[in-house]
């Protein structure tokens, strides 16, 4: 597995720590969240039926739901970027990708080149980001894309701190797709939604995926 030294936050502390060991083992990559997952991303990537990305990445791939999901669904090469060992090590071990395409690292400095994946993705991972480090987080995600950006987070209408697992700090809400076309003006708005828990059996997540101008 491909490892350089990251710089460090309060949150990726937590994220390497036990906050991340003990987020990591709470959870299961059992058929029902595959299943939910693989749902998600079909709806997802519906839109690029005629251009599929070639290259995906995954910013906080924890243990790998949607890379599993997604290796279902497309022959695309995946990549994984992931601050938690323990979990570096699940991705491997369980093949959900190769230990050369996964890397320790973090969003506000991803270990790849300009333009080096076709879709770079998050999905429940700009919320725990920082309001400071989450324009350079983004930054570094608009930079490895070539053509696509997608994500799937908690939204909130103005930016919002919430209490997450008795600790301060960890999770932020806001409008990341706004966020997103503000911070990047050459994002065209490819499709966006929203997956409710109720009919999903996943979080309460608003998506929004995005084409680069030279996608």
């Amino acid at each position: 597995m491909n490892q350089k030294q990251q710089p460090t936050s309060h949150q990726l502390d937590a994220w390497r720590g036990d906050f991340g060991d003990d987020y990591r083992d709470r959870n299961v990559a059992d058929e029902t969240m595959i299943a939910a997952r693989t749902a998600m991303w079909k709806r997802i990537l519906e839109p690029l039926a005629d251009q599929p990305p070639h290259s995906i990445l995954e910013i906080g791939a924890n243990i790998g739901f949607n890379l599993r999901a997604l290796s279902r669904l497309t022959d695309s090469d995946l990549l994984a970027l992931e601050p938690n060992e323990g979990a570096r090590t699940r991705l491997v071990d369980d093949a959900v990708v190769s230990a050369d395409k996964v890397f320790d690292g973090a969003a506000n400095q991803i270990p790849l080149e300009d333009g080096s994946v076709d879709l770079a993705f998050t999905s429940g991972v700009l919320i725990h980001i920082a309001p400071d480090d989450l324009g350079p987080s983004c930054d570094e995600i608009h930079r490895v894309s070539n053509r696509y950006i997608a994500c799937a987070e908690y939204f909130a209408d103005s930016p919002q701190e919430i209490r997450y697992r008795g600790q301060d700090g960890l999770l932020f809400k806001r409008d990341f797709g706004a966020f997103w076309m503000d911070r990047h003006p050459d994002l065209r708005l490819v499709d966006y939604g929203f997956f409710w828990r109720r009919a999903t059996g996943l979080d309460n997540l608003t998506w929004w995926l995005f084409a680069k101008d030279n996608g």
